[in-house]
């Protein structure tokens, strides 16, 4: 089906107006397919001919202002409306539509827990057309008014107030104008807590299955709502536009949440049925506070086309970040912003498929193209971004431009221009050039600290900046559509000094009178690459730390004297948000072949047992568990399989020193006296599992179902002891097959069994390989995985501790994939690439393949974003080894 072009959307929008759809969705007609009728009011303001969007199973028919059309006539998903006149018209569709097992569209879900049937809508992009017909562009808002008929156990969630004229028969309140990807109907059983703030309903729904456990955090989530909802009330002058506001949990959800207007959807990982940190808590609160501020930036004012993508989604995370520490009791989130997700800003921007923050117009020529631009580009780099124009234009005049976008745009569409002339308006810098800067160039600069040092105690700093060199090409062939250039565009980053960075340089010396602890003196405000140099006495601090705070997005590197100083002194600075910033210095470092990764390694060692912020620890210890030991470092042979009296492979040695960071930590938080700890406890017991090399130790824990000193192991831990044990093969495969068996029976959940597909796929057996296998690449609709099943193979099926068994279906992936994306749509294409993809083998050989699969295996273009920043990750870890003598 063609993906739909900006010019077409532009024609389109340039012929009609659209005011209304009055949809009927009939929930009722079996578990495979579901009713959908349609009328659509529209005014066209001369002749012509356009089309309307729809995906049907069967299209029963359709009428124009009362005229037939023939339904033989769809084309795709297109069906032609010709010899429009001048005035209003009405658009009738009768259709029967699929439900989807993929999170796209109409999704459909039975609990295995209890056997409650639960379905919901996720309509983003193009994905209404699988629900309803419509003009399927942003810009062509309108109201929507809906009637669903659904059994007459069920509670039917939309848009607006849902109310029940009768069993089973609901009317959704209509909307103001809004754009069609963000109508939103949920129903199924829900298990509702409901309350009412600022005189407005509010809800939080859940399967019931899941009922206790949101029943245990409603007050939490209520209450983080409520304060998030105030605090976007004092900032913003336009209040909220909507009726209620409904948070739905579902079920097998793609992305984390969708921020549809008055029924916000979150996948129900977040209703938490084991135990959890508080930093994992706090994310619930950040996503939770980006969808609200989704409310006004993106639902009231709209984008126009899907090139400004970064205005919905950068404006809510810097907002989701900013609103959660200003108005709740997380107040540390920028930490965990700077250690868990700015990374993956870094990181896209590095690969060949990177893109500005605001793409030129050429580069998003359609809704694929803009489909690819969802990363970490548009999301944080974005958001820091904003967070550096706020601290170079101040937060009065930001919050002043703002508003006057809301103002002018509310319930209408807008464009970047529009949004800089908003800020503009409300300042006397040149914000027109900024955005020039910051937003139409690609690729991340690098500020390096020149320190001199005088006599009689005088030193000075100047900084140097470098911009990215030009990421690599990926093989693409020719002929590139709009998609292509996006996807495999080389970036050429900015030029040195071309991008202006305002900055904290901080300055620390050694406590003397607590060796290990560092004190810090009056930090320097810097203007890069405006400042200049400074000039101090007093002697050079002994760490001086470029973008402190993290105000600006830029890798740093530290000068030698301050290097050794945050090795040796590193969990003694004062504040988590520096060490946040030294540890993504070392992580920068590591992966641009200036660090041995065994040197990160000694540095977590070092420090994580005394870091007391989980964010930091957490953050550290993803990176050297799936990084550093996953990829970074060989593993020569099965890691329970060492030579006697041999040297264990690199990968072993990291694994040995994360499980006793890990043990040191847990000694640490023993005892009744660091209850207060157990967040820091339950890290370090899953990193102790998840670097386990041999079974002993965490089979006892799976056997007594706890760890000595706690906790107590709930289904979480016990699914990870399992599928750890699993791969490492640790019993007689009958004894883990019917272990698994047992722990399904015990956790009959869908988290329950996606565990068990996990583990199964785990298993080092040849049987076991190849049914997994056969799961995760069916194109069969009848037998093909769910989403969240897909997931979870795929997650057991590559691990480094099997490479021999593995081999053979390095060769099968880049053969079968093509096929699987094609025939299951771009969710499952970006499932296929981001977890099947055979991480593991980190050789020239997976290189060659994939260079080969882009130039001649003809990958979808969501496959194809995927393929390529794999293999551009593949190529930094060959990298990296090679500057480490490990290749």
């Amino acid at each position: 089906m063609p993906a739909l072009q900006r010019d077409e959307a532009q024609t389109r929008s340039q012929l009609i107006d659209v005011h209304r759809y009055d949809i009927a969705l009939d929930l009722t007609q079996g578990e495979d397919r579901f009713g959908s009728r349609t009328v659509i009011h529209f005014t066209a303001h001369a002749e012509g001919d356009t089309f309307v969007e729809v995906k049907p199973a069967e299209l029963h028919s359709a009428t124009l202002d009362g005229y037939p059309l023939d339904p033989a006539a769809l084309d795709g998903n297109r069906l032609p409306l010709t010899g429009l006149t001048p005035g209003a018209h009405e658009l009738r569709l009768d259709a029967t539509m699929r439900f989807s097992r993929t999170g796209e569209g109409m999704h459909r879900f039975t609990d295995p827990a209890d056997g409650e049937t639960y379905v919901y809508t996720q309509l983003f992009m193009e994905d209404v057309q699988r629900v309803f017909a419509a003009f399927d562009q942003p810009d062509l808002k309108a109201v929507f008014a809906l009637t669903v008929t659904a059994p007459t156990d069920w509670t039917v969630l939309g848009n607006g107030i849902a109310t029940q004229r009768d069993p089973g028969h609901w009317t959704l309140a209509p909307t103001p104008l809004i754009s069609t990807y963000l109508v939103a109907v949920a129903a199924g059983p829900w298990h509702s807590v409901r309350t009412e703030h600022a005189g407005l309903p509010f809800g939080i729904h859940c399967r019931r299955s899941l009922a206790p456990h949101l029943d245990a955090d409603a007050d939490e989530i209520l209450d983080l709502t409520r304060r998030c909802f105030d605090r976007y009330h004092e900032i913003f002058d336009e209040p909220y536009p909507f009726d209620s506001y409904d948070q739905a949990f579902v079920p097998e959800f793609n992305a984390s949440a969708m921020e549809n207007p008055g029924l916000v959807t979150f996948r129900d990982e977040f209703v938490f049925r084991s135990a959890v940190t508080d930093t994992e808590r706090q994310t619930r609160g950040m996503v939770i506070s980006h969808e609200m501020a989704h409310m006004w930036f993106g639902d009231l004012v709209t984008l126009r086309w899907w090139d400004d993508i970064w205005l919905n989604e950068s404006f809510a995370e810097y907002m989701g970040y900013q609103v959660l520490a200003e108005a709740t009791r997380f107040t540390d989130t920028w930490t965990d912003f700077a250690i868990a997700r700015k990374g993956w800003g870094y990181d896209a921007d590095q690969r060949p498929s990177t893109h500005p923050v605001a793409p030129a117009p050429e580069d998003v020529t359609d809704t694929a193209s803009a489909l690819l631009n969802f990363d970490g580009i548009s999301y944080a780099k974005g958001a820091s971004a904003l967070r550096q124009l706020v601290a170079w234009m101040g937060e009065k005049a930001f919050l002043a431009g703002i508003n006057d976008h809301f103002a002018r745009h509310r319930f209408g569409n807008a464009t970047l221009a529009d949004f800089i002339d908003s800020l503009s308006r409300a300042t006397d810098r040149d914000v027109h050039a900024w955005a020039e800067r910051w937003l139409r160039t690609t690729g991340v600069d690098t500020l390096t600290p020149v320190v001199t040092e005088g006599p009689d105690g005088r030193w000075s700093v100047s900084v140097e900046q470098a911009g990215s060199e030009q990421a690599g090409s990926a093989q693409a062939g020719s002929g590139q559509t709009g998609v292509e250039r996006a996807a495999t565009a080389q970036a050429a980053g900015p030029q040195p000094g071309t991008r202006p960075h305002r900055l904290t340089i901080g300055l620390y010396d050694h406590d003397r009178t607590a060796p290990g602890r560092l004190l810090p003196r009056e930090p320097l405000s810097w203007d890069v690459p405006d400042g200049g140099g400074h000039s101090g006495t007093g002697g050079r601090p002994a760490l001086l730390l470029l973008n402190d705070q993290d105000l600006t997005y830029a890798k740093v590197r530290l000068d030698p004297v301050s290097w050794d100083t945050a090795l040796g002194a590193l969990s003694g600075l004062p504040d988590p948000l520096t060490r946040a910033v030294v540890w993504n210095a070392a992580r920068d470092m590591v992966r641009d072949g200036e660090l041995a990764p065994t040197a990160y390694l000694d540095a977590a060692r070092a420090h994580l047992p005394y870091e007391t912020d989980l964010a930091v620890v957490q953050g550290v210890l993803a990176f050297a568990r799936t990084q550093i030991a996953d990829r970074y470092l060989p593993a020569t042979g099965p890691a329970t399989a060492q030579v006697p009296g041999g040297t264990p492979s690199p990968r072993h040695a990291a694994l040995t020193t994360l499980t006793a960071l890990s043990r040191d930590i847990l000694r640490r938080t023993e005892g009744p006296e660091h209850g207060s700890e157990a967040g820091l406890r339950l890290t370090a017991v899953r990193a102790f599992i998840d670097s386990a090399t041999t079974p002993e130790g965490i089979q006892d824990w799976l056997d007594d179902g706890s760890v000595p000193g706690g906790p107590r192991l709930d289904p979480e831990l016990r699914w990870r002891i399992l599928g750890r044990l699993a791969t490492l093969g640790a019993s007689p495969l009958d004894e883990l097959r019917a272990a698994i068996d047992a722990e399904l029976a015990r956790d009959p959940s869908a988290t329950g069994r996606e565990g068990a597909a996990r583990c199964r796929a785990a298993l080092p057996d040849p049987a076991a390989k190849q049914a997994a296998w056969d799961a995760l690449f069916t194109t069969d609709a009848e037998e093909a995985l769910s989403n969240y099943l897909f997931t979870a193979t795929a997650a057991g099926f590559w691990a480094p501790e099997q490479l021999d068994l593995l081999r053979p279906y390095v060769t099968r992936y880049f053969t079968d994939v093509p096929a699987l994306a094609a025939a299951r749509g771009p969710a499952l294409a970006d499932a296929a690439g981001r977890y099947a993809f055979p991480a593991a083998f980190v050789e020239e050989h997976t290189l060659r393949l994939g260079e080969t699969c882009l130039a001649d295996g003809d990958p979808t273009p969501a496959l194809r974003r995927k393929l390529i920043d794999q293999l551009d990750d593949l190529r930094r870890a060959l990298t990296v080894r090679a500057a480490a003598g490990d290749a």
